[in-house]
C-alpha cells in the first residue's frame, strides 16, 4: 500500500505508513488490553497481568514458526466456538428484536463516537490492509488471485457484521432486561448474566483468542509497512515486530484502563480509515499505477460515500472530544 501511495504522489507513502503504524500501535495497545480482560475472565487475575502474560506469548508465536500454524488452528476452533456462544446469548437474552429493527434505520438518537469506534475497530487502521498485505507475502497476487480474493474479503466482512449485531442484541436483550453490565468489562458480563458461570468462562477463552491473534495481526501489518523503507528494517523484521509488541505492552501498562483503551483505539483507527481508502481509492483510477485495469463504477461510488460518511463522523466526534476536555 505504501509503495502505492508513493508512486501516486512521492513521499505520500510515508505519511500513509506512519499512520498505519500509529494507529497499529494504538491497536496493538488494545488488542493486549482486550487479552488481559480475557485472561481477567478465564484466571480472575488484574487485565495489566494477562496482557502482559499475552504479549510473551503473542512474541512466541514470531520466535517459533511452528506456533504459527497451531494458533491459527485454534484461532479457527475458538472463532466457531464464539459464533455458537454468541447466537446462544443472543436467543437467550431474549432481545425486542422489532424495537432493534426499527432503532436500526429510525434512530432516537444518533452516538457519533460508537459509530466511529465501531467501524474503527472493524475496518479501520492497519485492518484495511492486512489481509492484502499476508497474501502478497504468500505470493497470492494478479488478476487471476482477484475472485479469491474478492470472495475471502465478502466472507470475512460478513461474518465480522453479523457477529456484532448478534453481540449487540445478545446486549440490548440483557440490558432490556434490567440487568446491570459491569463497567470494568462489559461485553463479558453480558454472556455471564445471560449464559451463566460456564458461558462466561468460555467467553474468556475466546476474547483472549480474538485479542491475542489481533495483537500478532496488528504487529506484523504495522511492520509491513516499515520494511520496505531500510534493507535494516526489512532483514531485522522479526526483530523490529517483537520489539513493536513489546512497546505496546509497556504503553498498555502504563496507563492502564483496559476498556476505554479498546474504545479509543477503535476510534482513532477510525478517524484513519477515510485517509486510506481515499489513497487507495484515487490509486485504483490512475492508469499509470493500474494499467489496463478498470475500476466498478458502483464500488468507486460507495467508496466514496464511506470516505464522506467517515470523514463527516471522525471531524464531529473529534470536535465533541475537544470539547469536553
Amino acid at each position: 500500500a505504501q509503495d502505492i501511495a508513493n508512486r501516486l504522489l512521492p513521499g505520500l507513502g510515508y505519511a500513509l505508513m506512519l499512520l498505519i503504524v500509529f494507529g497499529g500501535l494504538a491497536f496493538n495497545i488494545g488488542n493486549l488490553a482486550g487479552a488481559g480482560l480475557g485472561m481477567n475472565v478465564m484466571f480472575n487475575i488484574d487485565p495489566v497481568h494477562g496482557a502482559v502474560i499475552s504479549c510473551f506469548l503473542a512474541i512466541g508465536v514470531f520466535i517459533f514458526k511452528e506456533a504459527t500454524a497451531a494458533m491459527d488452528l485454534v484461532s479457527k476452533i475458538l472463532g466457531l466456538l464464539m459464533i455458537a456462544l454468541t447466537l446462544y446469548v443472543a436467543f437467550r437474552s431474549q432481545p425486542p428484536l422489532a424495537l432493534a429493527l426499527k432503532e436500526s434505520f429510525l434512530p432516537v438518537k444518533i452516538d457519533l463516537q460508537s459509530i466511529l469506534t465501531i467501524v474503527g475497530g472493524t475496518v479501520g487502521g492497519y485492518i484495511t490492509f492486512a489481509g492484502a498485505h499476508r497474501l502478497l507475502d504468500a505470493g497470492i497476487k494478479g488478476k487471476g488471485s482477484v475472485k479469491a480474493v474478492n470472495r475471502s474479503a465478502i466472507t470475512a466482512i460478513t461474518l465480522a457484521s453479523i457477529m456484532r449485531i448478534l453481540l449487540f442484541l445478545g446486549a440490548l436483550g440483557v440490558v432490556m432486561s434490567g440487568a446491570r453490565l459491569d463497567a470494568s468489562n462489559p461485553a463479558a458480563s453480558v454472556f455471564k448474566i445471560a449464559a451463566g458461570e460456564i458461558g462466561y468462562r468460555l467467553f474468556g477463552i475466546v476474547l483472549w483468542s480474538a485479542a491475542i491473534t489481533s495483537v500478532i495481526g496488528s504487529a506484523y501489518t504495522s511492520i509491513s509497512f516499515l520494511r520496505n523503507f531500510s534493507p535494516w528494517l526489512f532483514r531485522y523484521q522479526r526483530y523490529v515486530t517483537i520489539a513493536f509488541i513489546l512497546l505496546s505492552a509497556a504503553v498498555f501498562v502504563i496507563i492502564g484502563q483496559p476498556v476505554k483503551t479498546l474504545l479509543l483505539a477503535g476510534a482513532l483507527n477510525g478517524m484513519i480509515l477515510p485517509i486510506a481508502l481515499a489513497i487507495m481509492l484515487i490509486a485504483a483510477h490512475n492508469s499509470r499505477i493500474m494499467g489496463d485495469y478498470k475500476h466498478p463504477r458502483w464500488m468507486s461510488v460507495l467508496a466514496i460515500l464511506v470516505i464522506l460518511t467517515m470523514t463527516y463522523i471522525g471531524i464531529g466526534s473529534m470536535i465533541k472530544y475537544v470539547g469536553n476536555l
